[in-house]
């Protein structure tokens, strides 16, 4: 079985992109989502709470993602403190996932920090999805209801796309000019044939 990432920057579809995987039987996992659980987590949250104080959780004791993500967004060292605290433990999720999917041709990867935190080595092969920042940005926008401002230091502290465009095997465009599912389709045929 072929170990795929999949990666490119805010808005730039990578959902939409792994729905049309997943019509395929493709298995998809989807590394923030799994962050987001281990928030759950009692270490977790004790760390969190360390490093980022009691501000950042609401009355119930639990994490509120607006307020840590205001502090982190606009912090390198912040951001990567937060990911250094939970990766590690994505990662040994992902491990036991994939050995729940081995009899698949390939499984995809979804994250949108794969090249910032040097994680491309886990894989195979890496897939990113690109579209132009002005588009993005909209999408975000109507995505999350987001300030253009909030948007803008969020996108600053990912990878260049020039930069992940290059490092990666596969691209996929989500400009609204090229249609996905025949670039989607190319993609998959040639991981079907090597695995």
């Amino acid at each position: 079985m072929l170990k795929i990432g999949l990666t490119g920057n805010i808005g730039s579809g990578k959902s939409t992109v792994c729905n049309i995987f997943a019509t395929l039987g493709i298995p998809i996992f989807y590394a923030d989502l799994e962050a987001k659980e281990l928030y759950k987590e009692v270490v977790v949250k004790d760390k969190v709470k360390e490093f980022f104080g009691k501000g950042v959780f609401n009355s119930a004791n639990e994490v509120d993602f607006k307020k840590l993500a205001a502090k982190v967004f606009s912090d390198q060292k912040k951001l990567d403190k937060l990911t250094s605290i939970l990766h590690p433990r994505v990662f040994e999720k992902y491990h036991l996932w994939l050995s729940n999917h081995a009899a698949s041709p390939y499984t995809l990867h979804e994250s949108a920090i794969i090249f910032e935190y040097g994680q491309e080595k886990y894989f195979d092969k890496v897939i990113c999805v690109t579209a132009p920042l002005d588009l993005r940005i909209q999408r975000v926008l109507e995505r999350d209801k987001a300030s253009i401002d909030q948007i803008k230091e969020r996108v600053n502290n990912q990878m260049q796309e020039e930069i992940k465009a290059k490092l990666s095997d596969y691209l996929i465009a989500n400009d609204g000019s090229k249609l996905l599912i025949p670039q989607i389709m190319g993609i998959h045929h040639k991981l079907s044939l090597q695995s």
